[in-house]
């Protein structure tokens, strides 16, 4: 089955609190609870054809809150008053503002997944493996603590969990863009983001350090050459990947199918090669995502994205296809330069990762971004981003509802994001959720409309041609078709037009494409499928017939291979529009 995931940002996600204020506790701009997430919730969700369901920002983790036994953090290594959720203070407990008893907050977590499974759900949380909070110490498991054992007179060590600073000084501070961080003053240590300085800016990830897993970073993905392989005995291991095993072990044991890695390509591919190993030791179907990136923070030689799948994930962000995309709206591109990205020889056609939104991404409908028209154009870049491979796909909450990260922020900012460091609310998506009845009674008819095209096309996604088909671009038998794709001031086809096919050989089924990525003009045109391409799809001459599998309403087009040769298939959609059409 091919995975759709469902990207549940619980201190989001059920929060049914209005009137929120900028830098708002959470006393006044409220906060999502694990019981919120109900049984009406998660049956909504899994009936918009979600497989698995990533609950994030569920670890304990750095805040400025305080609860009884759990006192608030420093106030400058907390980004925003809730904190950053991958600044984590303990990988054993969860975060304590998501509890309605803080004392039974983990029995709490372990109620959910067991909902989410109820309704047929993989549950999935974040591991984060490349650094935790400066102020990390398990409480759960005070023997699993990061660095106790730790030789901090060195920059690197085998077994130390962490890089520590040098000069070694008593004297020298460790000074947050905030103020000094006491508890590092003469042991300072190295940033999540590879930043070794006494000092990191208010642009790095301050608020946490970096782990180690018995190579120097410095020397990139050369020094993973002398870690442990596969098979090393548990003496081999450096002491952080046996500390990781138990982290996953436990949480695997309490009912978590799966896991988002945190900027994985900051990790040594020996490591991921082995817990991956060791966690389907424990359930074979254990879901593993990455997040990863082809920059300058990487621990692999040549492409990362193959890297990891080789490695074992399931799944690898495809961040390349998701700025493509943005392009056309940001930065002069065209339709016509996706193709490239949906070759089947490019690893990412089978396991990318497509998403329009997640909590790093600006929302679709934020007026800053997407050429202030993304909330106009979604359905159109939904099926261009999920119907052109065959890999994992992401829905960020709120996502479905058009929602535009106006809700109020705080240190996140007037970004086009949904603070992820702030109690905030999701305004938008709060006329679904309508105070925990989870049933849409508050939405407009545009959210409504957008809602229930988001869970056709999420449904959809299983068809065998969508899941397991090959995909044939139609742009470049089109570029001479009058009115194809070409807006005002166009000299060329394939601006905002973009048509494909995909084929199914096993399952004889194939499924047309079209989309019209424009904002503001509708096209009328013909589409042409040349004799290669219907050969490519199975399809011998004489009738044809393509039925819409999005819109009931659209009329059935009966067409025949002279049409499609010569003057091709009638064509129309209405500005962000598109078409999936069975071909029969």
């Amino acid at each position: 089955m091919r995975p759709v995931i469902y990207q549940l940002f619980v201190r989001h996600f059920s929060n049914f609190s209005t009137g929120a204020i900028p830098w708002g506790s959470r006393e006044q701009n409220g906060c999502g609870t694990f019981n919120a997430v109900t049984d009406a919730a998660l049956e909504s969700i899994a009936r918009m054809g979600v497989t698995h369901l990533w609950l994030t920002g569920v670890l304990r983790h750095a805040t400025r809150s305080e609860y009884d036994g759990l006192p608030a953090d420093p106030a400058c290594v907390v980004k925003g008053l809730a904190g950053s959720p991958y600044a984590v203070t303990d990988y054993f407990d969860v975060d304590p503002d998501l509890a309605e008893c803080v004392e039974a907050r983990r029995a709490e977590f372990a109620a959910l997944l067991r909902r989410c499974r109820r309704w047929g759900m993989v549950p999935v949380i974040d591991f984060v493996p490349n650094h935790v909070s400066r102020q990390y110490r398990s409480r759960v498991r005070p023997e699993s603590t990061f660095g106790a054992y730790d030789n901090a007179e060195v920059f690197f060590a085998r077994d130390n969990a962490f890089y520590y600073l040098e000069p070694h000084r008593t004297d020298m501070p460790m000074t947050m863009p905030d103020g000094e961080y006491a508890p590092e003053r003469g042991m300072g240590r190295v940033t999540g983001n590879n930043v070794a300085s006494w000092t990191p800016g208010a642009y790095d990830w301050y608020e946490t350090v970096k782990l180690n897993y018995g190579t120097d970073y410095r020397h990139g993905a050369s020094a993973a050459a002398a870690l442990p392989s596969l098979l090393a005995p548990e003496y081999a291991l450096p002491r952080t990947w046996q500390l990781m095993n138990e982290v996953l072990a436990y949480w695997q044991d309490m009912g978590v199918g799966g896991f988002r890695c945190d900027m994985a390509h900051m990790i040594p591919l020996p490591f991921w090669r082995w817990i991956i190993a060791h966690a389907r030791l424990r359930d074979c179907s254990a879901f593993f995502m990455a997040e990863g990136y082809d920059d300058h923070l990487k621990l692999v030689d040549g492409p990362v994205h193959r890297a990891l799948l080789e490695a074992g994930f399931d799944g690898v962000y495809d961040g390349v296809s998701y700025e493509a995309l943005r392009k056309i709206y940001e930065g002069g591109s065209w339709a016509n330069d996706l193709d490239t990205l949906h070759l089947p020889q490019n690893p990412l056609f089978y396991k990318g990762v497509r998403y329009v939104e997640n909590h790093d991404e600006p929302r679709l409908a934020a007026p800053q971004y997407w050429g202030g028209v993304g909330g106009l154009v979604s359905r159109a870049v939904m099926v261009a981003q999920y119907c052109t491979t065959c890999g994992p796909v992401l829905v960020y909450n709120g996502q479905e509802a058009g929602e535009r990260a106006d809700g109020p922020g705080g240190y996140g900012g007037d970004n086009g994001r949904t603070s992820i460091f702030d109690y905030t609310s999701l305004p938008h998506f709060q006329n679904w959720t309508n105070g925990g009845l989870f049933d849409g009674a508050r939405m407009t008819p545009g959210q409504q409309k957008l809602r229930a095209f988001t869970a056709r096309l999420l449904t959809l996604l299983q068809h065998p041609a969508l899941s397991r088909g090959e995909f044939y671009g139609l742009n470049w038998a089109n570029r001479d078709t009058p009115g194809y794709g070409r807006l005002p001031g166009d000299h060329v086809s394939g601006h905002h037009l973009y048509a494909f096919l995909r084929y199914n050989q096993k399952a004889k089924s194939a499924i047309l494409v079209v989309c019209n990525f424009s904002a503001t003009q509708a096209v009328e045109t013909h589409l042409h499928i040349p004799a290669h391409a219907r050969a490519w799809a199975g399809r011998k001459p004489g009738n044809y017939v393509f039925v819409s599998l999005l819109d009931e309403r659209q009329p059935i087009i009966h067409t025949d291979d002279t049409q499609l040769e010569e003057s091709g298939m009638p064509v129309a959609l209405e500005p962000g529009d598109a078409l999936v059409l069975e071909w029969c």
